[in-house]
């Protein structure tokens, strides 16, 4: 942050709370001895590797260890906040994500089941913890490049085991395909994931970073590398037949394209500032077209997505819909607490038929039974506040030719994606990747705004 941006902050309605309320004060308490600790002299480099560890972790390991080093992370971010001597940069996002949190404490409180709530709560201030010390790292530009391209890397790993579960075959640990389907023995892959919609949901960050990747990278090296990256992720993300994560992908790619077409507008002819989102479009789809004709498996999944209750997984989801529906009209205001344990609790009370599920397989859906109304609207708030200000990056970035706004782009995309496969799917609530939801966040709330017109940040 740049002297005057810093000089700005202090004007702020958010940094005059912060230096006067209870809570506030409690940054900095100890500060002095900051200055003397062995220990935070290297907290970025301790902050980062705790960080990595999580990503590392994510594909490979079972929960409680994720959990663990997730504890981890919030005991340091804590550690650091209460000796922190500089200013904490506080905006917008992390305000609705206060709201979302105090509405879970609220929520747990009044739970039906309130030590399965708060289990749940538990779990949810662990990832917000995690965005927390993310923010602080990703302040640091060669810091959020490392910890960006170190995922890159165990994404490759990830999708390359997954190739390879595609030409050597793999028996399902699920029954994923309706056995009464033309597909019933199609390969699905899902790597180390055990789970071929988790291992979707899984990379599409991957792919919209590898696009970031493709352009920041200076030499032809490392740009064949990025696009090497790009094309093993996204044949990856085909060869899980997961057509949550198709669609997930396909919203990514738009937002990514719409955030490319700002960047670069003024190169463009009028023509193709006019025609070149429509003529992408119509040629994915079009190329989508070409591949269902030759392509037996991808028309059949394709044809699924548009048969309704003709699908049994399509039917079950309905079904769960239905039922959650149903939850949400008994505890519309507060809902029933946070935790998929306090769901998996009441649901068989709502169910249509004898089988159980994970979740509502909506996540707008999950939250709106978990905290209900308030809940839903914090959670909307906070998305809100990520694009607005991420937009707002681009835009500060773009005079300036700064192209780490593709990693703003990339973020937002991705985001977009991981909520659009939330929409029908109940991974987003694993840690694989909601790790990497707010990892997202945590880029796009790290970056300063300064709007040089107005004299003030963004926030």
């Amino acid at each position: 942050m740049t002297q005057a941006e810093y000089s700005e902050e202090t004007k702020s309605p958010l940094f005059y709370w912060r230096k006067t309320s209870i809570l506030g004060k409690i940054i900095g308490l100890l500060s002095h001895w900051q200055s003397s600790s062995y220990l935070l002299g290297y907290q970025d480099i301790i902050a980062t590797i705790l960080i990595c560890l999580v990503i590392i972790a994510a594909p490979f390991t079972n929960n409680t260890l994720i959990g663990l080093i997730l504890f981890a992370s919030g005991i340091f971010w804590a550690l650091l906040t209460i000796s922190e001597i500089k200013t904490n940069q506080i905006t917008s996002i992390h305000l609705w994500i206060f709201a979302y949190w105090l509405i879970s404490v609220v929520a747990t409180a009044f739970s039906p089941l309130k030590s399965e709530a708060f289990s749940g709560l538990i779990k949810f201030t662990l990832y917000l913890l995690f965005f927390a010390l993310a923010t602080r790292v990703f302040r640091h530009p060669k810091l959020l490049s490392w910890i960006t391209t170190f995922y890159l890397l165990i994404s490759l790993i990830v999708s390359s085991y997954g190739i390879r579960q595609q030409f050597l075959g793999v028996k399902p640990l699920a029954t994923w395909n309706d056995p009464t389907s033309p597909l019933a023995d199609a390969t699905r892959v899902y790597s180390y994931l055990g789970n071929p919609n988790l291992l979707g949901s899984y990379l599409i960050p991957a792919v919209a970073f590898s696009v970031a990747a493709l352009i920041l990278w200076q030499t032809l090296p490392q740009k064949i590398f990025a696009g090497f990256l790009l094309a093993i992720n996204t044949s990856c993300v085909y060869f899980t037949g997961s057509r949550g994560s198709w669609i997930a992908l396909f919203v990514t790619g738009i937002i990514f394209l719409l955030g490319l077409k700002f960047w670069w507008n003024e190169y463009l002819t009028p023509f193709w500032r006019k025609w070149l989102i429509p003529i992408a479009i119509g040629g994915f789809f079009a190329l989508l077209g070409v591949g269902a004709i030759f392509s037996e498996t991808l028309r059949l999944r394709i044809l699924s997505i548009f048969s309704g209750r003709g699908d049994s997984s399509n039917n079950f989801r309905i079904n769960v819909w239905t039922a959650a529906f149903k939850m949400f009209q008994d505890s519309p205001l507060i809902g029933i607490g946070p935790g998929n344990e306090v769901f998996n609790k009441i649901y068989p009370n709502y169910m249509q038929t004898k089988f159980t599920a994970l979740s509502a397989y909506c996540i707008f859906l999950e939250i709106t039974l978990e905290t209900g109304i308030i809940g839903i609207i914090s959670f909307l708030g906070v998305i809100s506040a990520t694009f607005y200000r991420g937009i707002g990056i681009i835009k500060y970035m773009k005079p300036k030719n700064n192209l780490q706004a593709m990693v703003v782009i990339a973020s937002l995309a991705a985001m977009a994606g991981l909520a659009t496969q939330g929409l029908v799917d109940t991974v987003w609530y694993r840690p694989q990747i909601n790790t990497l939801w707010w990892l997202c966040v945590a880029i796009i709330a790290s970056f300063p705004v300064f709007n040089s017109s107005t004299k003030n940040h963004v926030n």
